[in-house]
């Protein structure tokens, strides 16, 4: 229990009692993921409970090792500032290239709870990028390495035009550049590519303006259990407005939780696709798959093309329910099944160039906001193991 005027705001508002209610979980880090290997180190996670005995704010420091990056020092922070603010940060620096800077911010506030702003602004540098050339049959041993530096925000507003109906315009400024990556094992994406046959490859600059269409029922944010959300996007990009190409980008999106047995059981489904029309758009800004949100038996950007189309297939089961350092906690299994494809646009979708990629994933959730997981996927070029926080839809 500690003294509410010592965590001072964001750290708490005025939901929380006084003494705060302080819960401190030190933990192991080892985590394991296809582009940057394996990751051992140390966390100590602060969960701070308002007066409804619920997590508003978590904050977890970390420090850990990786052969291809050093020693990371990384701090995590999420905030519930009231249900319709919220705040997200990440600080992280690596002794080996890497460095984050994050920040993401939410707010419902206004006009009657009917507009919504959202806020994201980014500054980092990934060393274990990679790439493999474009389309779906780009051979795993074209695998190159790169670092991915960029520095942009994205900004939105979205308007409750109707119950759970939304209509969102927005803007982003992204500013990328490719520098020399961390995993010397592998060969640069510059020695291997040229700029002509990877438009990009030099850097490049994205000013879009995007807009958008929502419809959602779920319950929550970040742990749904029930509901159905569904959008559709358009997004253009134009030199004229300092773009170094011009293309239009166009997503479709739907997602569904169907709970049973008392939410002991959640089938949880997605299907998306995109589309990218331009000429010499930027290779990052096509349709990517891979990772551990999209297709889970690979490591991020393993297959980039002008279009993607992806489907996930999930059976949350809940084990049992525990109550962990006075946090109470649910613990699941969930087998699932990822598919999808690149392609250069959905006509030329073949049943041979699907991936498959089915694996099972074990999660631990505190509700409202946090959740826990390894997701292990297998696909043809073997086993893909993700450690991190939030579901991956």
């Amino acid at each position: 229990m500690v003294q509410r005027k010592d965590l001072p705001y964001p750290l708490t508002t005025d939901r929380f009692a006084d003494p705060v209610k302080v819960v401190t979980i030190p933990l192991p880090v080892i985590a394991a993921s296809p582009n940057e290997g394996v990751t051992y180190g140390g966390l100590t996670a602060f969960l701070l409970h308002d007066a409804n005995d619920q997590v508003d704010t978590l904050l977890a420091p970390q420090v850990n090792y990786n052969e291809n990056f050093g020693v990371t020092g990384t701090v995590y922070g999420t905030f519930d500032l009231s249900p319709e603010r919220g705040l997200e940060f990440n600080v992280s620096r690596s002794t080996k290239v890497n460095e984050d800077l994050e920040i993401t911010i939410r707010d419902k506030s206004l006009l009657e709870k009917r507009l919504e702003l959202k806020a994201f602004l980014y500054w980092f540098t990934d060393g274990s990028a990679r790439f493999y050339g474009f389309r779906s049959s780009s051979p795993q041993d074209g695998e190159t390495n790169f670092g991915d530096r960029e520095i942009g925000f994205t900004v939105s507003a979205g308007y409750d035009i109707a119950d759970h109906l939304q209509l969102v315009v927005g803007e982003r400024l992204r500013i990328a550049d490719v520098v020399r990556g961390a995993v010397v094992s592998l060969p640069l994406t510059s020695d291997a590519f040229s700029v002509g046959e990877v438009p990009g490859l030099d850097g490049f600059t994205t000013h879009a303006q995007r807009l958008a269409l929502t419809y959602d029922t779920t319950d929550s944010r970040t742990v749904p259990a029930r509901g159905f959300y569904a959008a559709g996007a358009v997004e253009g990009s134009f030199r004229a407005l300092g773009s170094s190409a011009d293309f239009f980008r166009y997503e479709v999106e739907v997602k569904g939780y169907l709970p049973l047995g008392d939410d002991r059981f959640i089938t949880a489904g997605r299907i998306a696709w995109t589309q990218t029309r331009g000429s010499r758009v930027p290779f990052l800004e096509r349709s990517i798959l891979g990772g551990e949100n999209t297709l889970r038996g690979f490591g991020r950007n393993r297959f980039i093309d002008m279009g993607s189309i992806l489907l996930n297939v999930e059976e949350r089961i809940q084990v049992f329910r525990w109550k962990l350092f006075n946090v109470a906690t649910h613990w699941e299994v969930a087998p699932f099944i990822d598919i999808g494809t690149v392609m250069e646009s959905l006509g030329r979708v073949g049943g041979s160039t699907l991936e498959f990629n089915p694996g099972i994933a074990f999660r631990a959730a505190a509700r409202p906001n946090i959740v826990g997981r390894i997701d292990v996927g297998y696909g043809k070029e073997g086993v893909a193991v993700y450690v991190g926080l939030k579901y991956p839809f």
